[in-house]
């Protein structure tokens, strides 16, 4: 019998959210065949199994955010009745709707005693790394939330559900009533005139017609959230480029069929990284990133390549893309790509990015006004590649051409640098040397 664990996913990781369970109890299991599929703030990642076997118990349902090393299920043994999701009956919920402010109490009817947590400390400060720092994002004392998790733990979905609370600072701001003058006859019983009430917290939207509502994916929530940081912190300013790429075209569809052979998928992306990584050698500030009043300067080139999912968006990081060739290049944008539609990113590799590029252009997009990564300075928007008419030598010609949005933060660059950085990165696209390939 071999239990399944919840894996730590990264160094400052300590719970995770099952989201998929691709088998169910009593099915089989070949060993590193995908289980299921578990969710943290960093990525969606698949779960292999550790064994071959029968899936004999789930421990931990869907839905359902749990700590790391925490058994979620088991493969062998006895196989067990299939566990009902959860009771709709008012006893202990793992994430009860109310909020964070009641406490689970023990279920006499549970037939696994409680072992005891060995969680010691005050109970405010039962709390991973992430929720201690969404904590002090928010302006949260962790002493004032009673937690759902284990042993008294204080997960991030506490977190979520006090914040989602209206406040109740609002709502209270006649209680201190100023005192009647004394001179005041007490026969007149004149009672003070009525406070206006407060105002209630907005309901949600009336229904028109039919609608489905539907909970926010934990990734969906995370990149609600980076994106909001990111306008508080950022002072955001958009430059847009146009540049001719008509060479860089041509070379690709001459190229294609050489890389393919190769087992090699050739893209425009790896084009517009090699531009970057030579403009950021060149313009250094917009590889760096602020730490309160300071900057610092990043020695590694890290490029963040954005890429579209189904639930979502992630941008997995091709650490020191500056000491590859461009087949490397290639490669390398091929991997992270392939790992994120599949679902074999590790929480390593989306950190560390010192700059970032995205691409709606083949959504049918020409350019966008895209927000930075945190805590990089500037993110490159590359549009769709269209064919136009531009002058050429005083004479009209049909080119390849295609819009850059650069984001960057004004805090620390200004618009000629960025318009500098900008026209390096389209004087080598316009120029591309083919001995690059």
């Amino acid at each position: 019998m071999t239990d399944v664990i919840m894996p730590q996913m990264g160094e400052s990781i300590a719970e995770g959210t099952v989201t998929k369970w691709y088998k169910k109890v009593g099915e089989r299991v070949e060993r590193d065949e995908p289980l299921l599929e578990i969710s943290t703030d960093k990525v969606d990642t698949e779960i292999p199994a550790p064994v071959a076997g029968i899936l004999s118990a789930i421990e931990v349902q869907e839905g359902e955010t749990v700590e790391i090393n925490t058994i979620i299920g088991v493969i062998g043994g006895e196989v067990q009745e299939e566990v009902a999701p959860v009771a709709p009956t008012g006893e202990a919920e793992s994430t009860p709707a109310t909020g964070a402010t009641q406490p689970i109490p023990p279920s006499p009817a549970d037939p696994k005693p409680a072992s005891p947590e060995p969680e010691a400390s005050e109970p405010g400060l039962r709390s991973s790394p992430l929720v201690r720092k969404m904590a002090r994002e928010h302006g949260l004392d962790l002493s004032q939330l009673t937690g759902t998790g284990r042993g008294g733990r204080v997960t991030k979905q506490d977190i979520e559900n006090f914040m989602a609370k209206p406040s109740p600072a609002k709502a209270t701001p006649v209680a201190p009533v100023a005192p009647t003058p004394a001179a005041s006859p007490p026969a007149a019983a004149v009672s003070p005139p009525p406070s206006p009430p407060a105002p209630a917290a907005l309901p949600p939207p009336a229904s028109q017609g039919r609608v489905n509502v539907e909970p926010m994916s934990k990734m969906r929530k995370s990149i609600a959230e980076h994106m909001v940081i990111s306008r508080q912190t950022s002072a955001h300013v958009t430059t847009v480029f146009e540049a001719d790429v008509s060479r860089i075209v041509a070379l690709r569809n001459e190229h294609k069929p050489i890389f393919e052979r190769d087992g090699v998928r050739l893209t425009y992306t790896p084009f517009f990284v090699a531009a970057v990584l030579g403009a950021l050698k060149t313009f250094p500030l917009l590889n760096a990133s602020i730490d309160g009043d300071t900057i610092v300067y990043h020695g590694d080139y890290n490029i963040g390549i954005a890429v579209a999912l189904e639930g979502g968006l992630i941008v997995p990081v091709i650490q020191h893309a500056d000491e590859k060739s461009f087949l490397g290049l290639v490669r390398a944008v091929n991997d992270v790509g392939e790992r994120a539609h599949t679902k074999k990113l590790m929480p390593a590799d989306v950190q560390g990015g010192t700059f970032t590029l995205t691409n709606p252009g083949p959504f049918g997009g020409l350019f966008g006004t895209p927000i930075i990564n945190q805590p990089q300075v500037a993110i490159l928007g590359v549009g769709g590649i269209h064919k136009r008419p531009v002058v050429v030598n005083d004479g009209i010609a049909v080119r390849s051409m295609v819009y850059l949005a650069l984001s960057f933060d004004h805090r620390l660059i200004d618009g000629a640098l960025g318009d500098q950085f900008m026209a390096d990165v389209k004087r080598r696209l316009e120029g591309w040397d083919e001995k690059i390939l």
